[in-house]
């Protein structure tokens, strides 16, 4: 048997977010219908509604965000009553960080809802929509330091190292054009190399998002005397690339600071693989499974019952 300590649990972020998202687990379980509840007497919205309908609102980062972390923090819920499933760290992309903080008990779920909808309002209005975007750079072994030189003098910056393979570009929606044709000099043949413009309102992890930090600290101080931070070692910083330190001024300043820095996911998976056994993405989506593919680690992604049965049957 594994022991809890052993298990790793991963959540996507934006991005990740798809109409209907959780609703097998709303149906099925009382435990997941509750938290989609508290999820919308904490913000003043119909979360499961804006889930689970056709609603434009679930690709608006306001509502986005706490839809996602509600999504996710569900489905764990959902895994622990009908699965006994625990974890003994977490990790999370991005948004996906403050679900992982929640799954370890530092902050508490009805806080988080109401962090992560500001967080996403005060990301949108840092930039007129259209001036901000976001693109995917994807070749082999990517040289991250040779990128950023290549691009120093255009106001983009690099937001996410995903893996050796990926690496994803923020800033001004104008000098994307020449961000493309320079990689195109910077790889070439026999390496290939693809280009892939993000569907994002705003330019996230970027330079544009330094505006944001002084009122995102006051939103989270604000909170900080809920959070419990005994747990808070269990949990990755995109910002720092290793676990948080138990101290609440560490952490706030963690989660400030991934908003204008790059998430620096690579070195949050490598430093969780040193504690797994076992490692559960547990999400609407599945794009971190692939990440962990590229250092050689598997993760089995969790999106809907039907895909909880089959992983917990075969490890069982």
């Amino acid at each position: 048997m594994t022991e809890i300590k052993d298990i790793v649990a991963v959540f996507p972020g934006q991005g990740s977010q798809r109409q209907g998202m959780g609703k097998d687990f709303y149906d099925q379980m009382s435990v997941c219908r509750q938290t989609y509840e508290e999820a919308s007497d904490a913000v003043g919205l119909d979360v499961a509604s804006i889930c689970f309908n056709e609603d434009d609102r679930l690709n608006l980062t306001e509502y986005t965000q706490p839809c996602i972390v509600t999504t996710e923090v569900a489905m764990i819920r959902g895994l622990a009553e009908r699965y006994g499933f625990q974890a003994g760290y977490f990790g999370g992309h991005s948004l996906g960080e403050f679900t992982a903080l929640v799954a370890a008990g530092v902050i508490p779920f009805g806080d988080a809802v109401q962090i992560v909808r500001m967080r996403g309002k005060l990301m949108q209005d840092a930039v007129p929509v259209g001036v901000g975007s976001m693109a995917a750079v994807i070749s082999e072994d990517i040289d991250v330091a040779a990128l950023k030189k290549m691009i120093e003098d255009l106001p983009v910056d690099v937001a996410n190292i995903n893996s050796a393979n990926q690496v994803v570009i923020s800033g001004d929606t104008a000098a994307l054009p020449e961000v493309e044709n320079r990689c195109k000099n910077l790889f070439v043949a026999p390496k290939t190399f693809r280009f892939v413009k993000l569907n994002v309102s705003a330019p996230f992890h970027s330079r544009f998002m330094k505006k944001i930090e002084q009122p995102f600290t006051e939103t989270l101080k604000n909170f900080s005397k809920s959070f419990d931070i005994s747990t808070a070692s269990r949990v990755t910083s995109n910002y720092a690339g290793f676990f948080h330190a138990s101290s609440v001024d560490t952490v706030i300043n963690n989660l400030v600071s991934q908003l204008s820095n790059s998430v620096l996911w690579r070195e949050n998976m490598q430093v969780l693989a040193r504690h797994a056994s076992r490692i559960y993405e547990i999400g609407p989506g599945r794009p971190l499974r692939d990440f962990f593919r590229t250092i050689d680690v598997t993760c089995d992604s969790i999106i809907s019952l039907v895909a909880a049965e089959k992983i917990f049957a075969r490890a069982s």
